[in-house]
Formats: structure tokens, C-alpha cells, sequence
């Protein structure tokens, strides 16, 4: 018997999957990855085209499937597929958390989203004795595909500042993608992690304020960063909304600047041996790759 192991992948294209595939071929594995738009295939991974709603031929049997993309839709697969695999490892997010008590209903919802797709995923293993993992980060940066930090630098590389209000001193815990990678595949060799689900921060925890200030150094040049009192900030803001510069910006997230949004990684630590990098930004690590 071949003692080479299997992965399925979904979201390999994305920030986390692209990180963890990676990992996974470094480490020896055979993968299969799902994506919209594969890239090209190479040794020891082959690419399939498609997403949830039409997905193609899937291999019948798998050491392990990674979910690394919207864990709903994931979810929903994983209760009616009929897969070969003893082993689930899923990523979803801390929101479920910091965002269930939202003002904006389609935060509430989201949140809503990622609690029932967990109970689903736990509760499909539980009936098919299959051993599921839940693994849910902070705020990720690393690949220049995020929505917070990257997005902050090309905003700011395009004017030459950006503005924060005073007082945006709530705690962050920015996680790097490749630590999240690592904990993913740490996980399935560890019997503690079955049937648990934890947050991933990542290794140092800083005051929003300070996150952007040291993120904005790492550029040539450095843009500038401004504090503004918060009725000039709610006009710039409106200013920026009108000119369509912050498209898709939640609306609680300039509230949430001033919020402590901190996990506790001992659980990860202890059961992965998670050990998260501190926060020592570089200006690639904004850019998108191919």
C-alpha cells in the first residue's frame, strides 16, 4: 500500500488554499485542488476548474479534504457528498464571533452563516465517524488578497496617506497566511484536534492604529499616516464613499477600530503547536502574485 497521502482542496487558488497547497506538496502529499480559474498543473498536484455550484468529477476517496474557501458552501457539500475521507479540515473566520451582535444585518448574517455551517460540518462527522477540525483566523494578511490590510495599502500608495480617527486603538492580532497553512496541516496528524474548533490569531497583538502605522512603513515610500478628529473623519469618510473609493468597506468597520478583537491561541498552541510569526509587515506582502 502506497504510504503517499491525499488531499482534496477547495479554494487552492485562494490566499490560505495557495499557501497550504504549497505546504502540502513540500510535505509529500498528492493534491487535488478546486478552483474557478486553475492555474497550471505540476508535480504532485492536479488542478480542476469549478466552484460549488457546478462542480466537476471530485476523486471518490482522499486521506484528507482542506476547505479553504466559503465555509457555507462547503458545508452544504460535505452533508450530501460521498467522499472516501476520513478526515476534515475547514477554515472559517472569528467573525462568527465579532460580528454576531452587529449593527449592519448583513454582518449579523455572516455570522449567523459561519455558527450554522460549523454545527453542520461537526454534526455530518459525528454521524459518518469522520474526524472534522474548524480552524478560524483573525485578520489575515500575507498574499495581497485580503480585504483589510492590503486593501488600506493601495489606498494609501495611490494617495499618499490615510486617515484613521483618533482614538482607533482597538487590539489586533494580524495572522499571516503561511502560519495558517502550517496549522492546517499540523492538525491532521494531531488526535486532540478532532472535533474542535479554533481561533488562530497571529503572534503579536498591537493597537489598530499602530498595525497601519508599521504596515504604511514598510512602503517606498512610506505613505503618511494622519489622525483626524472624528467629525473630520466622518466627513472625509463620506467624501470617500461619494467618490466610490471604499466600495464594499462594512459599516461597522470603523467602529470596530476602536474594539478589542483578541483570541486566545493556547488552545492552538497546545493542541497543533501552533507558533504564529509577530507582525513585521513587508511591502510584497500586499502585492498579489499571479
Amino acid at each position: 500500500m502506497s504510504s503517499v497521502r491525499h488531499a482534496l482542496v477547495f479554494g487552492g487558488s485562494g490566499q490560505i488554499g495557495a499557501a497550504l497547497v504549497g505546504r502540502l506538496r513540500a510535505s509529500g502529499w498528492e493534491v487535488v485542488a478546486l478552483s474557478r480559474k486553475p492555474p497550471a498543473d505540476g508535480a504532485g498536484l492536479r488542478w480542476l476548474c469549478g466552484e460549488f455550484a457546478a462542480l466537476p468529477a471530485l476523486p471518490g476517496a482522499c486521506d484528507a479534504v482542506f476547505s479553504c474557501g466559503p465555509l457555507d458552501l462547503f458545508s452544504l457539500w460535505h452533508a450530501q457528498a460521498r467522499i472516501d475521507c476520513p478526515r476534515v479540515i475547514a477554515f472559517g473566520s472569528t467573525s462568527m464571533e465579532t460580528k454576531h451582535a452587529a449593527a449592519d444585518p448583513d454582518e449579523r448574517a455572516l455570522a449567523q452563516r459561519l455558527r450554522e455551517a460549523e454545527a453542520r460540518i461537526f454534526e455530518v462527522a459525528a454521524a459518518r465517524g469522520t474526524r472534522a477540525t474548524l480552524l478560524r483566523p483573525t485578520l489575515i494578511y500575507g498574499a495581497g488578497r485580503d480585504c483589510n490590510l492590503s486593501r488600506i495599502v493601495a489606498l494609501a500608495a495611490r494617495t499618499g496617506f490615510f486617515l484613521l480617527p483618533r482614538g482607533a486603538r482597538g487590539l489586533r492580532q494580524p495572522v499571516h497566511v503561511d502560519d495558517l497553512a502550517a496549522a492546517a496541516l499540523a492538525a491532521f496528524d494531531q488526535p486532540a484536534s478532532v472535533g474542535r474548533g479554533y481561533a488562530l490569531p497571529g503572534g503579536e497583538t498591537l493597537p489598530y492604529r499602530d498595525m497601519v502605522a508599521r504596515t504604511l512603513a514598510a512602503l517606498t515610500p512610506p505613505p503618511r499616516l494622519l489622525e483626524l478628529p472624528s467629525p473630520l473623519f466622518r466627513l472625509a469618510l463620506s467624501a470617500a464613499h461619494a467618490g466610490g473609493r471604499l466600495r464594499g468597506l462594512p459599516p461597522g468597520a470603523v467602529a470596530r477600530m476602536r474594539e478589542d478583537l483578541v483570541f486566545d491561541a493556547a488552545p492552538a498552541r497546545r493542541d497543533l503547536g501552533y507558533a504564529p510569526r509577530p507582525f513585521a509587515p513587508r511591502a510584497e506582502m500586499f502585492v498579489a502574485g499571479p
